[in-house]
């Protein structure tokens, strides 16, 4: 098997159990200060992972070039800008729609691979994207208790334009951080992905740091303040963090992410086992699509 393929089984696993945790600051933070924990508290932890891979492990830390710091900052840029908009996009109050189209992260991810990257995809691979799509449609129908009917009906609306570009916005993080990875080439995969997390995070950290100082000190000062049960977020981000860019750094972007959408099967599998939710007949047909794309990638 792959390597990429436990790693990045690994990775969904692991942010869904950061999505789990993330609970239980809900209502403690805002959808903002919940995304600044991830980063700040995920930071050191990224910074002692990459001293201890260079200390104890042997591995040599990269020579980081332009391109490099070019594709971390607009992996940075695009993964913060995501938040911002889909905040925006619920100020709506037809946001349903734009929702939906926003689960087309990985139909994106494609796309951008093959201009930006020039990764391209096997035939199994563009059916089982399809597939995963609409099985990730089909649970956001039932998650916002949208038609089909509904769907097609509000597909010209303002919001519609706006879940495209969070699926944009989300797709782009991805591959320009796939692009970073790149860029250090002869680096040894492990110590690659790790320094350009760690890269990424203080980019993150800082440009959402100078923003709160700015704009919101209030809730930047809730985020240090809820630190005891943030930095548990930050530690299972972070390992979900460092498989995923692990994964990036040895395989499409386009395979990983069409993989990696058997995090919805966890969510699933939580939902109904731990927090005991009712399943509909509609999130059984999309979970049973996205059982089927997964399968596929593995096959192909």
């Amino acid at each position: 098997m792959p390597l990429w393929i436990p790693i990045t089984i690994a990775a969904a696993f692991l942010q869904n159990l950061r999505s789990v945790l993330q609970k239980s600051i809900k209502g403690r933070l805002s959808t903002t200060g919940a995304s600044y924990a991830r980063f700040i508290y995920a930071l050191p932890l990224a910074a002692l992972y990459v001293w201890a891979l260079n200390r104890f492990g042997g591995y040599q830390l990269p020579s980081p070039n332009g391109l490099f710091l070019i594709y971390s900052a607009d992996g940075s840029i695009s993964q913060i800008l995501f938040t911002v908009v889909l905040l925006w996009m619920f100020s709506f109050r037809s946001f349903a729609v734009g929702t939906t189209f926003s689960k087309l992260e990985v139909v994106l991810i494609a796309v951008l691979g093959s201009v930006l990257l020039g990764d391209t995809l096997g035939p199994w691979a563009m059916v089982a994207i399809a597939i995963g799509a609409l099985g990730t449609i089909a649970l956001s129908l039932n998650q916002t208790k949208l038609t089909i009917g509904g769907l097609l009906k509000g597909m010209g609306e303002k919001t519609t334009w706006i879940g495209l570009l969070c699926a944009a916005l989300l797709g782009a993080s991805v591959v320009f951080f796939r692009g970073a990875t790149l860029t250090l080439n002869g680096q040894d995969f492990i110590m690659t992905a790790a320094y350009t997390l760690l890269v990424a995070l203080i980019m993150q950290t800082l440009m959402m740091g100078a923003w709160f100082l700015a704009f919101d000190r209030n809730e930047l000062f809730r985020v240090l303040s809820e630190w005891r049960r943030a930095a548990p977020v930050g530690l299972v981000g972070m390992l979900g963090s460092v498989c995923w860019f692990t994964a990036f750094t040895l395989h499409n972007a386009a395979y990983v992410r069409a993989l990696g959408q058997v995090e919805l099967v966890f969510t699933f599998l939580a939902g109904a086992f731990i927090f005991h939710e009712k399943t509909t007949r509609v999130e059984y047909f999309g979970i049973a699509l996205i059982v089927l794309a997964v399968i596929l990638i593995l096959l192909g």
